[in-house]
């Protein structure tokens, strides 16, 4: 046997595990949540996963704003885990954003009041046992027997972990695999609904198979880049295309430097990332899904995704490719206008409020691209803000729409909110604060984050840009309105759904929407002035 030459010895990896804290403590309850399924008997099993969850959530929270604190969101800004992570301001800042978002959302997901008790037992959104067939003799025992698909805990999880590493990474090949590990646990948890099963699973088919194509989009981009740069690290790239890069690999020799690839790649990437946001026309599977997911993760899903993923566009056109800036913008422009004139005139024909909820995110995708456009450090402070402002507003008004119940479970058609009002007020009263942030009306703060994005857009030099987001804003507003007059100018029928009493959870969640929505609109300097001391990028 030969022992090794000194220079081929495995060198070991440099981990920072301090400044990964946030993502490794989710990660560590999230298999600690698997082996919650495997040993505590199901009885115990709801309220271990509720607790565990909450705790995980809090303690990566803590973890952020201890790295805030100790100067890593400014002046100790770098590089971590060789390369792969950036640990910098609008890192952390949009991972605080996630997993307070994920707290409030995991609270609806915990929620049992809202449905009558099946055989003496409360029940949840999810399917009894996932594994069982609709309508099935199965199924019917599983209800009967009390099970719940605790699962959705770890899962949840599983996904925040994959949404906290999306915004920070630094090299192609991290990008993808965080892309992977959030996307999967929400084609399953899309796919759980207890009520509406069928479409629940076929929202789960649909966006699986949408997301496989734009993956696929992805990696065929990761792997031009890598033919161009001869690197997936976001440095070496935005080297190259500046030409800083002299030393030119044998192997890529025939490829390094050729605009042609870095165009395309550029492109295809772009291309996943933008159908993770909802813009058009990559926006095909979110009125669907936002439809047949049950609400929780809808809610979820609908603010945390857009969070990740504009983190990680934001990261990928300022760090990896500022050279292509005027060769995207076009494209940019492009999308951002059609996703917000698109997503604003096909809202005013939903007669179902969550597909009404999935045209407005996708309009406001297009209002965010714009901040996204400016390319200025106020462009990426304003994304920033926006994107804090309008998760907790989302989360809020998803929280609401589980409220209102028939016989068959939420009443989603908009006919069944007329003179809702006047049956429960206050109910009304929240979900039009909600709906009057989606508008942008001053004093909330969806008008503090399009009055950001758009002067960004606008100082820029992309004023026709803000002069079409402000017109589909303006279309916007109607069909939110309509609502908000659907409600309280509107007899309530006779056999119309009622107001269901949540429990702590569920009011927390919707409480803290009403409060960060007044707060961010009422005085929202300070956070507007966290997020431009957050919005700079470590390269």
């Amino acid at each position: 046997m030969t022992s090794a030459a000194p220079g081929d010895r495995f060198t070991a990896p440099t981990i920072e595990y301090a400044q990964l804290a946030p993502v490794l403590i989710v990660v560590i309850g999230a298999v600690l949540g698997i082996l919650v399924e495997a040993f505590v008997p199901r009885k115990a099993r709801y309220h271990t996963q509720l607790l565990l969850t909450v705790v995980a959530l809090a303690a990566a929270f803590a973890a952020v704003v201890s790295l805030a604190a100790g100067g890593y969101a400014t002046t100790k800004a770098q590089i971590a885990a060789m390369g792969a992570i950036a640990t910098d301001g609008p890192t952390l800042f949009l991972q605080g954003t996630i997993l307070l978002v994920a707290v409030v959302a995991v609270f609806t997901f915990a929620e049992r009041r809202l449905d009558p008790t099946a055989h003496g037992r409360k029940v949840d959104s999810f399917a009894a046992q996932a594994g069982t067939v609709p309508g099935s003799d199965s199924e019917k025992a599983a209800v009967r027997a009390g099970f719940t698909t605790t699962e959705v805990f770890p899962l949840t999880l599983f996904s925040v972990a994959g949404m906290l590493v999306f915004p920070a990474a630094n090299d192609l090949l991290t990008l993808f695999i965080a892309l992977e590990v959030f996307s999967l646990p929400l084609y399953l948890l899309c796919a759980l609904a207890r009520r509406k099963r069928l479409m629940s699973q076929e929202a789960a088919v649909k966006y699986f198979l949408l997301g496989a194509f734009s993956s696929a989009f992805m990696l065929f981009g990761i792997a031009l880049l890598y033919g161009y740069a001869g690197s997936l690290s976001y440095a070496t790239i935005a080297n190259v295309v500046d030409g800083a890069v002299l030393e030119i690999d044998p192997a890529l020799a025939g490829t390094m430097g050729n605009d042609a690839l870095l165009l395309m790649g550029g492109a295809l990437i772009l291309t996943g990332l933008l159908f993770k946001v909802g813009a058009v026309p990559f926006h095909m599977w979110t009125p669907d899904v936002y439809q047949g997911a049950p609400t929780p993760v809808t809610g979820f899903m609908a603010a945390a995704t857009k969070v990740a993923a504009f983190g990680a566009l934001l990261r990928l056109l300022y760090v990896a490719l500022p050279g292509l800036t005027w060769d995207l913008r076009p494209v940019l422009w492009a999308v951002a206008i059609v996703t917000m004139v698109g997503g604003a005139v096909v809202a005013i024909t939903q007669t179902d409020i969550k597909r009404l909820l999935a045209y407005s995110s996708i309009a406001h995708a297009g209002f965010i691209l714009a901040g996204v456009i400016a390319t200025s450090p106020e462009g990426v402070s304003s994304v920033l803000f926006y994107l804090g402002a309008y998760s907790f507003v989302t989360v809020g008004a998803f929280a609401v729409v589980t409220l209102v119940r028939d016989a068959g479970g939420e009443a989603t058609h908009l006919s069944k909110w007329a003179g809702l009002g006047r049956r429960s007020p206050l109910v009304a009263a929240v979900f039009a604060v909600f709906l009057l942030a989606f508008a942008g009306i001053p004093l909330t703060s969806g008008f503090s984050g399009k009055f950001a994005v758009f002067k960004a857009a606008a100082e820029s030099g992309a004023g026709a840009l803000v002069v079409v987001g402000v017109i589909s804003s303006a279309i916007a507003a109607f069909f939110y309105i309509r609502v908000i007059v659907l409600m309280f100018f509107s007899e309530p029928k006779a056999d119309g759904p009622t107001v269901a009493v949540p429990s702590p959870l569920t009011m927390t969640t919707i409480a803290v929407g009403v409060a960060v929505t007044l707060v961010l609109g009422l005085a929202p300097q300070y956070f507007l002035d966290l997020a431009g001391q957050a919005g700079v990028f470590v390269r």
